[in-house]
């Protein structure tokens, strides 16, 4: 029999480990978004350009995708809590070393610690999936959900206040200490969950030359997209990712219990709902990138000079947009089909992106946008999630949606430092981006959208579940 934590009693230990699992979520969104509205800012605190500056989201988020699978399979072998509690460690120290960071190296280190929030989600599944009954786990599911996405919101509004008022040190301070107290309430109320038996080992192999594939990957982009890189340079970076890659499909198709069964991936509802995946995050990270960006520029020319305050405002719409996709995705997939959905969701992208490459001159242009493609993209991609899930066996379910995970991130990472590099490349004899690099990195996001159409009547059985 499952022992009760001290304190607590029986008939509250449910509500209250369910709420504080809830909160470190609602603290972990905030932390993961702070960063967005705030580029800017901290593009000119810390002395670097547009595409080093994408490089400060991306690498929370190319971590998050490594650990995220790696995260769930530990806390299956070794349970939830104690997984988490080490994990929400790591995190604390990044929060610690982001916020007092003095230089963009530094920071970049904070990021990477930080990534490993995500793993958080899955554990938190396991947890009450282990401690509440079957009735009761998909709305704790949803709870943690609903309330992580509403911390990306909270981060979105509280990044600008906090950077004006105080510090932009304080941006990554204050969502830490609140992660580090309700970490603290979870293993009071959380008892510990039993580690489940296996008789084969984790495919650490798998997971390390993953994780250096990717990392390698962005340290390159962002490299190649910044100035005075060779082309020897660019070989040896492209030679080396190669290199690494293909170390990771070899152990990975010789491993007994790999993190990623790459037989997924030759599936053709798999196959076809990664591509597009990945097609239509390289367009929305675009935007995701030039938004804050063309706000933040002084008003006496295309910009607005909105605050990095006045910039979470502006794409809050958005974000609350992005919200509601999330969970109408799957909905909409069950009524129209996948196939109508995301034929749908990129034609409307393509459209407001090459739109916006015309029309700009209003924020309601801009915000109006970004409400959109936020919708359109979030119910495009999790109508893909939810078909891809349901295309293969049950027992494959967390192996195709871990897949597609690390699909968006990756796809989100590559826009925004393609965004980065559009900037760079326009920059006028003041350094700031020129309208016309804006122009053009809308028109290129739109058209990078506009792909997905053909690639769907293409393929139509392959996503017509």
């Amino acid at each position: 029999m499952r022992r009760q934590p001290t304190g607590v009693a029986p008939g509250r230990h449910s509500r209250l480990a369910v709420g504080a699992l809830g909160v470190l979520a609602l603290a972990l969104g905030a932390l993961q978004s702070v960063v967005e509205p705030a580029l800017p800012l901290l593009q000119g605190e810390l002395g670097v350009s547009s595409s080093q500056g994408a490089l400060v989201g991306n690498t929370l988020l190319v971590t998050g995708a490594v650990v995220a699978p790696v995260a769930g399979k530990l806390g299956d072998r070794y349970g939830g809590r104690r997984v988490l509690v080490r994990l929400m460690a790591l995190v604390a120290a990044g929060g610690v070393l982001a916020a007092t960071a003095p230089n963009l190296p530094v920071l970049l280190i904070g990021q990477v610690l930080q990534g490993v929030m995500v793993g958080a989600l899955p554990l938190s599944f396991i947890l009450v999936r282990t401690h509440l009954p079957p009735r009761k786990s998909p709305v704790a599911i949803g709870l943690v959900m609903a309330l992580f996405t509403g911390g990306g919101m909270v981060g979105t509004l509280i990044a600008g206040p906090l950077a004006e008022r105080l510090s932009w040190h304080w941006m990554f301070a204050s969502p830490t200490i609140a992660i580090v107290a309700t970490t603290l309430v979870v293993v009071r109320t959380m008892p510990p969950d039993p580690p489940a038996p296996a008789d084969t080992a984790i495919d650490w192999a798998g997971a390390v030359l993953l994780s250096g594939t990717l990392l390698v990957f962005m340290l390159g982009l962002v490299t190649v997209s910044g100035p005075g890189l060779s082309p020897l340079a660019c070989g040896v970076l492209t030679l080396v990712v190669g290199a690494l890659a293909a170390g990771w499909v070899a152990v990975e198709r010789r491993a007994a219990a790999p993190m990623v069964d790459l037989r997924m991936l030759a599936t053709p509802a798999m196959a076809r709902a990664c591509v597009l995946t990945f097609v239509l995050t390289v367009s929305s990270g675009m935007l995701l990138f030039l938004l804050p960006q063309l706000f933040a520029l002084p008003a006496d020319g295309y910009g607005f000079g909105a605050s990095t305050t006045g910039i979470g405002l502006f794409l809050l719409p958005g974000a609350l947009a992005g919200a509601v996709s999330d969970s109408l995705g799957g909905i909409a997939a069950r009524r129209f089909g996948p196939r109508g959905v995301v034929l749908a969701g990129s034609a409307v992208t393509a459209a407001t992106m090459l739109a916006l490459a015309q029309l700009h001159s209003a924020a309601w242009h801009l915000v109006l946008a970004k409400a959109l493609t936020a919708c359109a993209t979030g119910v495009a991609t999790t109508a893909l999630l939810a078909a891809a899930a349901t295309a293969v066996a049950a027992k494959d379910t967390g192996i195709a949606t871990s897949l597609l995970v690390v699909t968006r991130v990756v796809g989100v990472a590559l826009g925004a430092q393609v965004g980065g590099a559009v900037l760079d490349a326009g920059a006028g004899p003041a350094g700031r981006p020129m309208e016309s690099a804006f122009v053009t990195g809308f028109a290129v996001a739109g058209l990078v959208a506009a792909l997905a159409m053909p690639v769907v009547r293409v393929t139509k059985r392959g996503i017509e579940k």
